[in-house]
């Protein structure tokens, strides 16, 4: 299949110390690129083909995605490039989407370019823990792995979540408020163009030069549902060519 690329990055490349988190604008939640139409027919031939490795959901967390689905219907609703058509959304590229409560991952999975995992604290815990994810395009991790695990067991790969940053990254999960979401970037270079690209903690990493000659980066923010007091953490992934970077 051919590459789906962007034209170029819309941020530069990340400063400062982990976890480099700032503010967001409620209305700059969710992104439209030129990379759409590629990204959403490969969401689609995933949520179809390989559903049991791109979605997971604990029933504890339905009502959650449930409430994340309302939420980004209201949002797509009010865009121009969008149109309702009975019980279907009609998304930019033509496919119209069938709005089904009952299954409401693979819904909005369909229905925007970001994946989102719901993290939730349960009754007397000290981490939140992910209970359901839409997640089409991994980078080098495996839902199937990370489902059901608190935030520090779900880092443990990432040397540099260490005793240090766990503490920092839990009580930014406990503070983070409706209405005042957050976002952060990373940037990495990649051999391989490929969006979806799992792997389990215990495979060895691919080798690489580091001349790889892509540019993978993702725009990842975290946004309280006010209702159900969920943690979402959504994630935009750009992939361009490493000649192209954020200088279009």
């Amino acid at each position: 299949m051919a590459a789906i690329l962007q034209r170029q990055l819309p941020h530069a490349p990340p400063t400062g110390r982990l976890p480099g988190i700032a503010p967001l604008r409620p209305e700059d939640w969710l992104q439209w690129d030129d990379a759409f139409g590629g990204q959403m027919q490969l969401r689609d031939t995933l949520l179809s083909s390989r559903r049991a490795d791109v979605l997971r959901l604990d029933e504890a967390a339905r009502p959650a995605a449930e409430e994340l689905l309302e939420t980004v219907l209201n949002v797509v609703s009010g865009r121009a490039d969008y149109r309702l058509a009975g019980q279907d959304v009609v998304r930019p590229d033509g496919v119209a989407v069938r709005i089904r409560p009952e299954d409401p991952l693979a819904t909005l999975g369909r229905l925007v370019q970001e994946d989102f995992c719901i993290l939730q604290k349960p009754e007397n815990a000290t981490e939140h823990v992910l209970t359901g994810a839409v997640l089409c395009f991994p980078a080098g991790w495996t839902l199937s792995e990370k489902f059901m695990r608190p935030l520090a067991a779900i880092h443990g790969p990432v040397a540099e979540y260490d005793e240090n940053l766990a503490p920092r990254v839990q009580r930014l999960f406990d503070a983070i408020r409706p209405q005042q979401p957050l976002w952060r970037t990373n940037w990495l270079i990649y051999e391989n163009p490929d969006l979806f690209a799992p792997r389990l903690e215990n495979d060895p990493r691919p080798a690489t030069s580091g001349r790889g000659g892509y540019i993978r980066s993702e725009r990842q923010c975290l946004v309280r549902l006010p209702g159900t007091g969920a943690v979402v953490f959504s994630i935009h992934t750009f992939m361009v060519r490493r000649s192209v970077g954020n200088d279009g």
